[in-house]
Formats: structure tokens, C-alpha cells, sequence
């Protein structure tokens, strides 16, 4: 029996997750500015008209590929499980999955097209920093000022210490790593790393003797 109308819940899902999984993957193949949407419709097996109601066309695509990649990491300072923890345990719990997310070597990639592309397509840059780490900042910055309330951290501008503790954590090695210098560090690696940086962030660098 062949069935009619609008697909049901489930299977919108199914359908938007596998449009996004094959634009991710020719995003990573093509690059930006030489994927066409009719490639992207051909090889996820849905219309153009489909493509441009939900995602308003291919930056509104890269931008949903770019907020799925972010969704895994970005909300994990409001789960119950981390709002229960120390403000400190919380901070290395965010920054061990931030790490290990934005270190792998396809997300490397997308943020290197990015930057080679953002000047000749805007769009792209603007849905990426959207989707992207104005969301995590944003989060981050809500986590602070929740935790100001208690005492926790001092009367600074929430927003600056997100955008500072997001800067130690990505640090020179994160460039280096961008750049093809630096091997893409293990979760032990990425350990040591935040447990450091987390360190330094929290309680400086001076060794205080009494």
C-alpha cells in the first residue's frame, strides 16, 4: 500500500539527518564554493524545493551542518548531570568534549574551508560563527553569570571570561594543529591539556608563597 500524505515525525528526521550527513561529507570533498545544491539534492536524494524551504539555501545548509557539530558540546554546561558538579569539574567536563570535537581531523578541515571561502562568500562565515562558537560562547557566558550569583567567580563581564577561557583553551597548539604542525592529540592528550589550561584559567600562574 503506497503511503500518501506529509512523512511523520521520525522519518523528517531520518531524511534532514541524511541530507546533513551527505552535505557534510561533500562539503569536506568539494569544499565550499564549488559544491553545487543540485549535487547535494542528487546525493541525499531530495528535491531542490526541499532543500530551499528548510535551509533557505546552501549557507543555510553549511550553517545546519555547523549547529548539529556544535549541538553535541554546546548545551553540556546546562545538562543535570554537570550543573550538579563543582563549577571547576563542569569547566573540565565542557572543555574535554570542546577539545576532542573541534581537534578531529573533518572538523579541522571544515573550519580551513571556511576561512579559505568566508571573504569570497559571507554567508558562510556569518552561519558559521552563529552556529558555531557564538553559541558556545553564549552558553559559556550564561554558565559564568549563573555561577557569579553564588560567589563563585568575581564581578567580571560573564562574556569576557567565556571568550577567555574558550582562548586558553584553544592556545597556540590549536593553531598549530590548523595548520597541519601539531597530530591530532588523544583523549589523553586533550586531558592534560584542559586540566592545565582549566588550571591556569582558574588560578593563575604565580606561585604565591606564604
Amino acid at each position: 500500500m503506497i503511503k500518501c500524505g506529509r512523512p511523520r515525525k521520525g522519518e523528517e528526521l531520518l531524511s534532514r539527518d541524511r541530507l546533513l550527513d551527505t552535505a557534510f561529507n561533500l562539503f569536506l570533498e568539494y569544499g565550499y564554493g564549488n559544491l553545487s545544491l543540485e549535487t547535494i539534492a542528487r546525493d541525499a536524494r531530495v528535491s531542490m524545493r526541499t532543500i530551499y524551504n528548510q535551509f533557505g539555501g546552501k549557507a543555510g545548509i553549511f550553517g545546519a551542518v555547523i549547529r548539529r557539530c556544535s549541538d553535541q558540546f554546546v548545551t553540556s554546561l546546562l545538562d543535570e548531570h554537570i550543573v550538579k558538579r563543582s563549577p571547576e569539574e563542569a569547566l573540565i567536563s565542557f572543555a574535554k568534549q570542546f577539545l576532542y570535537r573541534i581537534t578531529r581531523p573533518d572538523v579541522v578541515r571544515i573550519r580551513a574551508i571556511l576561512i579559505g571561502e568566508s571573504l569570497r562568500f559571507p554567508d558562510l562565515a556569518t552561519q558559521f560563527y552563529e552556529q558555531g562558537p557564538q553559541r558556545t560562547l553564549n552558553h559559556l557566558t550564561q554558565f559564568f553569570a549563573q555561577h557569579q550569583k553564588t560567589g563563585y567567580f568575581s564581578a567580571i563581564d560573564p562574556r569576557f571570561l567565556a571568550d577567555h577561557f574558550l582562548s586558553v583553551l584553544r592556545s597556540e597548539r590549536f593553531q598549530k594543529l590548523q595548520l597541519g604542525l601539531e597530530p591530532t592529540p588523544s583523549e589523553g592528550e586533550i586531558d592534560i591539556w584542559v586540566r592545565q589550561a582549566t588550571d591556569v584559567f582558574l588560578h593563575g600562574s604565580l606561585n604565591i608563597k606564604a
